[in-house]
């Protein structure tokens, strides 16, 4: 992939790689978590979500190589695995865990070293797709919106009365393919969720978006300037070891834990920042827990 991209069409692959993977226990534990082990086929998790980041590459757009948010112990498991499917990239690596919201912070930080702004593409790295075309276009439509300065999140619209995921309710009158978000609703009961299947409105919260680098810095700025404060301390601290980044240890250990869906997304519907919902019909699961 091309790693010296433009201003204009620079894409930025990011993978949030830091769960701990005790949710999948005894499988998957914290030294050796779910996204590095092969539950689906012959490759981990994480090198299918780096494989399917790889694919959107094309219609004119040019896209970087992937970086990884992971955790420090987990950095040569990482470095390994993606050598293994024949790619590489920058490493952030988080000294402690403090969920999605810093980490994809450090991501838009690190992205606009060079004086780009290129949009993100972030996924998990604890997730299935089994039609990486279907993934590609649904993302190449998230890229159109985001470039115009939306928030972009995928959706999945919602099989059975699924009680393991948030949800996204979109807004009334929007496009087939990509529609206005009305709210983020939390993960469900079973009634609730039955509603939810029946209404039609809802679809499941695929934990994916799509953002200028920029936007997102601006929208945490706005929602949580404590989040932003403390991890650009901790940035302003680091040290670099050929493609492994470490934030200050310290700074980072006094930043907040939050995940990017509270500090930031839920609060994006009716704000100055037009949030979208891309529909992902492309075989999707995420295989947090056993249920999956």
């Amino acid at each position: 992939m091309n790693q010296h991209v433009n201003h204009k069409s620079a894409i930025q692959p990011v993978i949030l790689c830091g769960g701990s993977g005790t949710r999948l226990w005894p499988l998957s534990r914290t030294g050796f978590p779910k996204q590095f082990l092969c539950l689906t086929g012959e490759e981990s998790l994480f090198q299918q979500a780096a494989r399917r980041l790889s694919s959107i590459e094309g219609a004119g757009q040019r896209v970087g190589e992937p970086m990884i948010v992971a955790g420090e112990d987990h950095r040569f498991l990482a470095t390994e695995q993606l050598r293994e499917v024949g790619l590489s990239g920058q490493m952030v690596l988080e000294p402690v865990a403090r969920n999605t919201a810093p980490a994809l912070t450090l991501a838009a930080l690190a992205s606009m070293q060079s004086g780009d702004d290129p949009v993100l593409v972030v996924t998990p790295a604890d997730q299935t797709v089994q039609d990486p075309k279907k993934f590609a276009s649904a993302i190449h439509q998230a890229i159109t919106a985001a470039q115009s300065g939306s928030i972009v999140i995928l959706g999945v619209s919602p099989t059975s009365a699924e009680t393991g995921y948030g949800y996204i309710q979109t807004a009334p009158g929007g496009g087939a393919e990509i529609q206005s978000v009305a709210r983020f609703v939390e993960k469900p009961d079973q009634e609730t969720a039955q509603r939810y299947l029946s209404e039609g409105d809802y679809l499941w919260n695929a934990g994916m978006f799509v953002l200028k680098a920029s936007v997102w810095l601006s929208a945490i700025e706005v929602f949580r300037p404590d989040v932003l404060a403390a991890t650009r301390a901790a940035w302003e601290k680091r040290s670099v070891d050929g493609s492994f980044i470490r934030p200050g240890k310290s700074e980072f250990a006094a930043v907040p834990a939050e995940s990017v869906d509270y500090a930031v997304m839920e609060h994006c519907p009716g704000s100055q920042f037009p949030i979208h919902v891309v529909a992902l019909d492309a075989g999707w699961s995420d295989l947090g827990s056993w249920d999956a």
